[in-house]
């Protein structure tokens, strides 16, 4: 997950949220842990992509500036786990869509600040209800509306995901104790997942059949959280 989700500037958290739901983790441990592994692999993928020339403040500090607060907000608004489970389910199916659909790249038009402030506030306050970065919906935003080419989307939605991670890990209300051992185990697969699929994507296009059948994995994920 982590390779497949650095490569396009993402810090995979959508993906480790999937798994942790077929296998029956509670919603809770999902969110706190996803955050965490968040913070490593979307700061690797950022620095790769920012080597290459491709990040533009400019196009980053709004989104930021409304989602970083919200993010914060966000992470302390309760949620039932049914509800979870149908807002996260609706988010893995918007990363299944940004990962089938491909967008063509075309920059010709410029963000509007307060565009940017609005639309960041919105993402913020449910990546931290839900526990991830929110790049698996301002990628796809910034294609959508030709605000950014492919690999200028990567760059701001890596440094995105970060600041969203680390102000969602704020504002928790409470720190579930995680099983150390295990966490180790899962922080060093993703770190080395992060790092190579960071290097891999900042020069390569992504492998299509790999992120076919990464969507596959996301809608059974989607499907189990719906209906189970």
């Amino acid at each position: 997950m982590a390779f497949l989700y650095a490569s396009v500037g993402h810090g995979g958290a959508s993906g480790y949220l999937a798994v942790m739901a077929l296998f029956m983790i509670a919603p809770p441990v999902m969110k706190q842990t996803a955050l965490l592994l968040n913070l490593g692999v979307s700061l690797m993928s950022f620095i790769a992509f920012y080597r290459q020339g491709y990040f533009k403040w400019a196009l980053f500090w709004p989104f930021a500036l409304g989602s970083i607060p919200l993010a914060f907000i966000g992470a302390r608004i309760p949620l039932t786990d049914s509800t979870y489970k149908q807002i996260l389910s609706a988010c893995l199916l918007l990363a299944v869509i940004r990962m089938v659909v491909v967008l063509k790249e075309n920059t010709s038009q410029k963000l509007n600040q307060g565009v940017g402030i609005l639309t960041g506030s919105v993402i913020g306050l449910l990546s931290g209800m839900i526990g991830i970065g929110g790049g698996i919906i301002l990628s796809p935003l910034l294609l959508l509306f030709r605000w950014a080419s492919l690999k200028e989307a990567a760059a701001v939605s890596a440094l995105f995901i970060f600041v969203n991670s680390v102000s969602g890990l704020a504002g928790l209300k409470t720190w579930i104790p995680l099983d150390q051992s295990q966490m180790l185990y899962w922080l060093a697969a993703s770190l080395v997942g992060g790092f190579l699929g960071a290097r891999w994507g900042a020069a390569i296009a992504s492998n299509t059949k790999v992120k076919w059948i990464l969507a596959l994995v996301l809608v059974i994920a989607s499907l189990k959280l719906w209906f189970v």
